[in-house]
């Protein structure tokens, strides 16, 4: 009497599905995840009730730390550097807004006398940059 073997298919995992949901999980935590434009300087910025202005298409951001130090983007420079700088500018300054984030701790004196020099290179538009504060009744 002859028997016939059946073949049995060992069970097979089928990978695609599992990368497809892996990559999924990938982009969804790119998209979701929030990058903070911070040099490597700490800066504590003054909180705020005001509302969040949105952000501008064109912007220049200049740091101001607790110690004075100036950084233009994310380059520490002198207050020579800076006016030069800013004066390279030219004609768009005036649609470019000048955003400052000064240190809640840094001296008065150097904030106003960075918004002057934004003010003589022909900025029109100045921002300073807030947290935003719990607002009391």
């Amino acid at each position: 009497m002859g028997f016939r073997r059946r073949n049995r298919d060992e069970p097979r995992v089928e990978l695609t599905p599992m990368v497809d949901v892996v990559f999924l999980l990938l982009i969804f935590f790119m998209i979701s995840t929030t990058f903070i434009e911070t040099p490597g300087i700490s800066v504590k910025l003054p909180e705020a009730g005001a509302q969040a202005l949105p952000k501008e298409p064109e912007e220049i951001k200049v740091y101001l730390s607790r110690e004075g130090g100036i950084y233009l983007q994310d380059q520490k420079v002198s207050l020579v550097e800076f006016r030069a700088r800013l004066a390279e500018a030219g004609e768009r300054a005036a649609g470019t807004t000048f955003l400052l984030l000064a240190d809640r701790e840094a001296r008065h004196g150097k904030v106003v006398e960075l918004m002057d020099a934004a003010q003589q290179a022909g900025f029109g538009k100045l921002a300073i940059a807030t947290e935003a504060g719990s607002r009391q009744p």
